[in-house]
């Protein structure tokens, strides 16, 4: 299959007809662009035309879009980012120096939301994101006036990511979006083929000769396990120093726990959380795994709604 048309705002009418919310007319979105340290370029969706109320970082492979449900349902002006090296943002590049990818992420996300959100009432980070938003939080406090993570703790344990791990440790191109499809399909069995197409379709991008490429992988070194930027890449992401920012965090913070088998949280992950910050709220979403947006995202947005706003 070649030739395959998108645009990138022209489908927002699926998820509006999937999750049955009101659809009147396409919701008011632009892509933006930040620059920042190494005149790299950090890429953002901006919902609606007033000052953003709400930050959102994705997880590891995946990319701002992965939102879209859920910031239609929350109705709401925000602002959803590409992290570092996924969607249309920039790689790190070279002289990263000795930071971590994670301190990395922090930076530049910092210099997104000065820009473009420095009033936002909450920043929501699922995976790579909610460890983005601890980092962000501890780095840059003035930004973050209260902390939703989304099925993500310091200290994951690899062989509760290892499902993530393997779907992402995969050949860097794919003969064609079929087999692309398949492949999510396999690892998404409760996601309707509609959703996952529209997550390929975001989330990868098709070459010259057919072949398709997830936007992430462009910035994965050549023979690295795709899983660097996920869930699972705790060695390199998940310093010893993270918990320890959790504990010193000032603002509310609330964790919504996917309780799913494929969540990356156990019970101790969150009794760490209630011990290290006993004010942090915690909610259990029982029909969700890990991607919480993808799985419930209604009950996402509410559960963030009613947390950031008291609505």
């Amino acid at each position: 299959m070649t030739g395959v048309d998108y645009d990138e705002f022209g489908l927002f009418h699926e998820n509006a007809a999937e999750f049955g919310l009101p659809y009147d007319h396409p919701p008011v979105v632009r892509r933006v662009s930040t620059e920042v340290d190494g005149g790299r370029r950090m890429s953002a969706l901006v919902w609606q035309d007033a000052p953003p109320e709400l930050v959102l970082l994705h997880g590891g492979a995946q990319n701002a879009h992965t939102w879209d449900t859920v910031a239609m349902a929350l109705d709401r002006p925000l602002v959803a980012v590409d992290l570092p090296g996924h969607g249309h943002s920039d790689g790190h590049g070279e002289g990263a120096g000795t930071r971590s990818v994670l301190e990395r992420d922090a930076l530049d996300v910092a210099a997104v939301v000065g820009e473009l959100a420095p009033s936002a009432a909450a920043v929501v980070g699922m995976s790579l994101g909610g460890l983005t938003t601890i980092a962000l939080a501890g780095q840059a406090p003035e930004l973050v006036r209260s902390v939703v993570l989304v099925d993500v703790l310091p200290g994951i344990k690899g062989e509760r990511a290892k499902h993530i791990i393997d779907f992402l440790d995969r050949p860097p191109s794919f003969a064609n979006l079929d087999e692309l499809l398949e492949l999510t399909a396999r690892f998404n069995p409760t996601r309707s083929l509609s959703s996952l197409r529209r997550g390929i379709l975001h989330n990868a991008e098709q070459q010259a000769d057919g072949t398709w490429v997830w936007r992430w992988a462009r910035h994965r070194p050549e023979g690295a396990v795709a899983a660097t930027h996920t869930a699972g890449e705790q060695h390199e992401v998940l310093h010893e120093g993270l918990w320890d920012t959790v504990s010193s965090i000032t603002v509310p913070v609330l964790l919504a726990r996917g309780m799913r088998p494929d969540s990356v949280l156990g019970d101790d992950d969150e009794a760490e959380l209630v011990r290290r910050l006993p004010s942090a709220r915690v909610v259990h979403v029982e029909e969700a795994g890990h991607s919480l947006q993808g799985d419930t995202p209604l009950e996402l947005a509410a559960i963030i709604e009613d947390f950031a706003f008291g609505g």
